[in-house]
């Protein structure tokens, strides 16, 4: 950062007026208000009003003069002084400053706008922060609270509402970079992503799977497990399903807006033991419906 003095233009022995006046001058020309898209200028300006910050506070200036803190504001390491810098008022030929607050005995507009920069910055909001949070498929359909470890190793509890969607964002007010003054701090912006889940599709607040049945199962019928996003279900097979037989679920979906679930949609599908199977082989065989052709007669 440069000497607070070579960024206003003036240099130590300046008067608190003086500094006052440069700052004034090139505040005027460089403020964005003035510079509107302008960033170079945005930047000057930033560093002006920085440099001001410490030169128009009375115990800071003398503190840089004395070399105990940076142009920053920072404090120098101690082990690098080796004389008493005590000063009296007198060589430092400037008084303590009350900052903008001289600017309202003139009519000046433009005062009146660097009162009001100073102020906002002085009260600045901190900075919104934003953070991923991966689910899984399931908790994104009941919900679920979940532990957000951070990059500076601290945490945040997140609670995911039932029916929460993929890409949308959960708002932590105050949980953000902290501000300045009475600013407040900025909030924590938190993307969710849902994992996948290779059993379920979701349509809407509907849900669909599609169920593999073996061939007794879909010939016979029976009482089978079904997947759902709260744990299995009993559900019964009619007899003579086919593939791609579909059967309803009723509230096992996702929440509705408006109250209740919506369904899953459960698809079935005849699958065959890998293999050959000689007894299926030698029943399909004998099978007396031979004149069955599913292309011309429907699977009905």
């Amino acid at each position: 950062m440069r000497n607070p003095y070579e960024v206003l233009g003036v240099d130590p022995t300046t008067s608190s007026a003086e500094i006052q006046k440069a700052y004034r001058k090139l505040a005027k020309k460089l403020h964005p208000d003035l510079n509107p898209g302008d960033k170079a200028a945005e930047e000057k300006f930033k560093e002006v009003a920085g440099a001001y910050d410490l030169l128009s506070d009375a115990d800071k200036r003398k503190r840089f003069d004395a070399g105990e803190i940076d142009a920053s504001g920072a404090e120098r390491p101690q082990q690098h002084f080796y004389r008493d810098y005590a000063a009296s008022d007198a060589a430092h030929p400037y008084a303590d400053n009350s900052g903008y607050a001289d600017y309202m005995d003139s009519d000046d507009a433009f005062a009146e706008l660097l009162r009001r920069s100073e102020q906002a910055r002085a009260n600045r909001r901190g900075r919104d922060l934003h953070y991923s949070l991966a689910i899984d498929f399931a908790e994104s359909i009941t919900g679920a609270s979940k532990r957000l470890t951070l990059p500076d190793g601290g945490t945040l509890d997140v609670t995911i509402p039932p029916g929460f969607i993929d890409g949308q964002m959960i708002r932590l007010r105050g949980k953000g970079a902290p501000g300045t003054g009475k600013g407040g701090a900025g909030d924590a912006l938190i993307e969710v992503e849902v994992r996948p889940d290779p059993r379920f599709t979701r349509e809407g607040d509907d849900i669909a799977l599609e169920l593999p049945i073996s061939l007794s199962e879909a010939v016979l019928g029976g009482k089978i497990r079904v997947p759902t996003p709260t744990g299995d279900v009993t559900m019964t097979v009619p007899k003579g399903s086919n593939t791609g037989t579909t059967m309803r679920l009723r509230g096992k979906g996702a929440p509705r807006h408006g109250g209740g679930h919506g369904d899953e949609f459960v698809k079935l599908k005849v699958v065959l033991p890998k293999g050959p199977d000689p007894e299926l082989e030698a029943f399909v065989s004998n099978w007396d419906r031979k004149g069955f052709n599913p292309r011309e007669d429907g699977a009905s």
